[in-house]
């Protein structure tokens, strides 16, 4: 049987040699971290090669996401779908294995990392997800949720803020299950961190309510192994292990250096490397002894064939329990949702009520709360302005986690990328809330929820110069824009309860990535609609007023300033206009619509069009061209009543009629 260093070693040889292929990368972690991932890999983690989404495995996240190789070598060695080619096309075009992990993309990979903190914090998202959802299904004597979670990170995950947020939170909730190794290696790409991160982070991590353990050689195996044991018995409190290692180990001359970091070792140094290792094969080989010890397909089998035999038993205790169960990891919506959903439109279309939208959208959670069980809500700090509380909904706390929403607390960032790891873990579909404004600081996570295709739902309210008083540090500009120009995240903002509704089915029903829900604070006029004009509300954009025969005139808007384009359309109409309203809640959904929808809505013939957004006017020349008009805001608020800051800043009707005479 190889030793444990002699597998480390594959680690390393397979690492250093695709980073000099590529002549791109990053040897040092891999090859620093690689006795710490032999250790956790081949004497703990549960997983089966041959079923990368089996419901009960670990979850093992590289937070420290550039050190890829690391992950694609551990995939690679114990049996995933992950070829040798594929190991040689690191970093190349269409390749299995790019530059940083990509859920996805790589079988085994279980969210993208690179971002440094998110990992981690996905991490820890995928911690409360197991919590929670044990406490949902698991029964005495039927434990089917039962797995830990693992995440590798560094310096510089520790350095971000997000990791802060998340691990004081991870501590407070008192997740046993998360167990997170500190590649403490003294190293970053500016060189010797200790001029400029001294902190004690053992302390630090005591202060949150962590488990610590270590510092301990990261090179020693069987202390490694001692210490993941000692982790996994602590069941009240998540563990880090500080693992003192050295980065780029076994290359002799560049070891323990920021050379080693981000860069190829270069020929000569692998050479040296391979002679230091005891490593005598050539590039890409490993001799199958060293696979045989990395081997993990029958293990795993065998570990998916015994929770199979017991989420059997358990099924015949519990089967209805047991098909929610399966109906949630497979992110199947209850049958009966759609047409509740379309009642509950049908009905708010009738109600006519005029109510804010961050109200209605409350509403909206009151009825598919109790359909969706999977549903898990929060809010950073801002739940009673927010609304993401509905009446059924039940926060967790460190000692009941029988419930579905969380107190965030203020942190932004942390709650959006949580949010990002509870829907990758599977079980739960997650919405978050905070005001519009401060998305900015949660813009990463909502980035990569977009470029992972995570189905995240963030909620943000508060949503123009209309919540007033606050003034310009809390009044959104340019955040509908921003996130607009993202790709991948659909955008919605209501102008009444209806579309709220419509958005929300809509967030809730997407699988294939993020939805942002913009919500006002002040109360938004109910809109008329027939049957017809109510079925396209879910097109994302739709002709909310119509004329007699070809409009000479477009007026398009979203959520508040909907009700300034109606009331300017009947102005104009008694002018002999012949005028169009177009609402347009969310540009993303309506691209997608065919070609014919499309012209159907906005015809190419009609060039006078004014778009009205209490907001940045940059995406919307996309709409009016050179031809037309935007009544926008670029530049920042002021403090004051929402209704003088619209007639300020010319949100009114007579100033769109105004332009709008200007165009004809």
């Amino acid at each position: 049987m190889p030793s444990r260093r002699e597998l480390a070693n594959a680690i390393r040889a397979l690492s250093m040699d695709a980073v000099q292929q590529a002549n791109s990368g990053h040897p040092g972690a891999p090859m620093g971290m690689a006795d710490i991932a032999e250790s956790l890999w081949n004497g703990f983690l549960r997983h089966n090669p041959a079923n990368p989404h089996w419901a009960d495995r670990d979850r093992f996240v590289l937070s420290n996401g550039h050190g890829s190789m690391l992950l694609y070598s551990l995939l690679h060695l114990s049996g995933y779908a992950l070829s040798v080619e594929d190991l040689k096309a690191f970093r190349q075009l269409g390749s299995k294995t790019p530059g940083h992990p990509e859920y996805g993309m790589t079988p085994g990979v279980e969210t993208t990392t690179g971002p440094l903190g998110q990992g981690l914090a996905n991490a820890v998202g995928m911690a409360i997800a197991e919590k929670t959802l044990a406490a949902h299904f698991n029964k005495p004597g039927h434990s089917i949720v039962d797995h830990h979670t693992y995440v590798f990170l560094g310096d510089g995950c520790l350095m971000e803020g997000i990791s802060h947020e998340v691990c004081s939170l991870a501590g407070t909730l008192g997740l046993g299950k998360l167990i997170a190794f500190y590649d403490d290696n003294g190293i970053s790409i500016d060189g010797d961190v200790e001029h400029w991160f001294a902190d004690d982070t053992a302390k630090r991590f005591e202060a949150y309510g962590w488990q610590v353990l270590g510092p301990l050689d990261g090179h020693d195996g069987d202390a490694v192994a001692a210490a993941i044991e000692a982790a996994r018995a602590e069941t009240a409190r998540p563990s880090l292990i500080v693992c003192k290692t050295i980065i780029g180990f076994g290359a002799p001359n560049k070891q323990g250096g920021h050379d080693v970091h981000g860069a190829p070792l270069g020929k000569d140094e692998v050479a040296a490397a391979r002679a230091q290792l005891g490593w005598e094969h050539p590039p890409f080989v490993v001799p199958a002894e060293l696979y045989a010890g990395w081997d993990a397909r029958q293990r795993g089998a065998g570990q998916e064939t015994e929770w199979n035999a017991r989420f059997a038993a358990y099924r015949t205790v519990f089967p209805a329990l047991a098909a929610e169960f399966e109906r949630r990891l497979r992110g199947e919506l209850p049958k009966p949702f759609a047409g509740h959903a379309g009642e509950f439109i049908a009905a708010a279309q009738t109600a006519g009520e005029s109510i804010a939208t961050r109200v209605a959208s409350q509403r909206v959670l009151n009825a598919f709360g109790p359909q969706l069980p999977e549903l898990f809500g929060g809010s950073a700090d801002l739940t009673p302005s927010n609304n993401t509380f509905w009446k059924g909904a039940k926060a967790i706390r460190h000692d009941d986690f029988a419930g579905d929403y969380i107190n965030y607390g203020v942190r932004e960032f942390g709650m959006s990328a949580v949010m990002n790891g509870m829907a990758l873990h599977g079980g739960f579909i997650p919405y978050g809330g905070t005001f519009l404004v401060f998305s900015d600081y949660a813009r990463n996570a909502l980035r990569v929820a977009a470029l992972a295709k995570i189905p995240s739902i963030f909620v943000y309210t508060h949503d123009s110069i209309g919540l007033g008083e606050d003034g310009p540090t809390h009044q959104p500009i340019e955040q509908l824009a921003s996130l607009r120009v993202m790709p991948g995240i659909a955008v919605w903002r209501p102008c009444d309860a209806v579309e709220a509704a419509v958005a929300w089915q809509a967030a809730i029903e997407r699988r294939d990535g993020p939805s942002v829900l913009v919500f006002s604070r002040q109360n938004l006029p109910h809109q008329a609609r027939d049957a017809a004009t109510l079925a396209n509300v879910a097109r994302g954009g739709y002709v909310l007023v119509d004329c007699q025969g070809s409009p000479e005139l477009i007026l398009i808007a979203t959520g508040s300033e909907i009700g300034i384009a109606v009331t300017a359309a009947t102005e104009l109409s008694a002018r002999g206009v012949a005028v169009r309203v177009v609402s347009l809640p969310c540009t993303e959904v309506f691209e997608a619509q065919d070609a014919a929808y499309r012209e159907s809505v906005l015809p190419n013939d009609c060039r006078r069009r004014v778009v009205i957004e209490a907001g940045a006017t940059a995406p919307w020349y996309k709409y009016v061209g050179l031809d037309g008009r935007v009544v926008g805001l670029d530049r920042f608020g002021e403090s004051a009543p929402a209704g003088k800051l619209f007639e300020h800043f010319g949100f009114t009707v007579a100033n769109v009629v105004k332009v709008a005479e200007e165009l004809l």
